[in-house]
């Protein structure tokens, strides 16, 4: 008894020592830099050039390239970026044409829209939550057809209620008949 005893005491003290200091530590060192350059250059059938594009990397985050293509207005529009941790940074060859003004329908329009959108901002400031009365209400059409509609669910829940409770049954029917074979055989 006293050796059984002596083994679970020796297991438990053995279980809970730590034996971290016994296993040697893996350091796994970062991956060299892998720095890559390529580009291309491409076309719509051959011997035809409408897009270029190269770049190049030191394997630091560190992304510099190029690109070109023509664009709608058969131009060549030009591209030279840095990539890095802090973003993408383009530089463009040409600075993209202006965006065409408003015609005077158009802005009277967008006139139109800001005031009705700072009208409507200024009601739900004052009355963040919707007014009782201002909340649309059922028809005397909507409130009939839903009535109706409400009636008719009735009556087939009815029919459906009745049919279940005969084919109910039938079934107990069929299981008396059924029972009463087996006792007569």
């Amino acid at each position: 008894m006293l050796i059984k005893v002596m083994l679970v005491i020796s297991s438990v003290a053995l279980s809970s020592c730590d034996v971290s200091h016994l296993e040697p530590e893996i350091i796994t060192e970062p991956p060299p830099p892998k720095p890559y350059a390529f580009s291309y250059t491409a076309g719509r059938y051959p011997g035809h050039t409408d897009r270029q594009h190269a770049e190049v990397s030191d394997g630091s985050g560190v992304v510099r390239g190029t690109y070109s293509y023509v664009d709608p207005r058969h131009q060549v529009r030009t591209v030279d970026y840095v990539a890095d941790r802090d973003g993408f940074h383009p530089v463009l060859s040409d600075v993209p044409p202006e965006h065409p003004a408003d015609s005077a329908s158009v802005a009277k329009a967008k006139d139109r829209h800001f005031e009705l959108y700072a009208k409507i901002a200024e009601e739900h400031a004052h009355h963040p939550f919707p007014d009782e009365t201002t909340v649309p209400r059922q028809s005397a059409a909507v409130a009939a057809a839903a009535a109706k509609h409400t009636q008719l669910f009735r009556v087939i829940a009815e029919q459906h209620a009745r049919i279940a409770a005969e084919r109910e049954a039938l079934q107990r029917e069929e299981e008396e008949k059924q029972h009463l074979q087996e006792l007569g055989q």
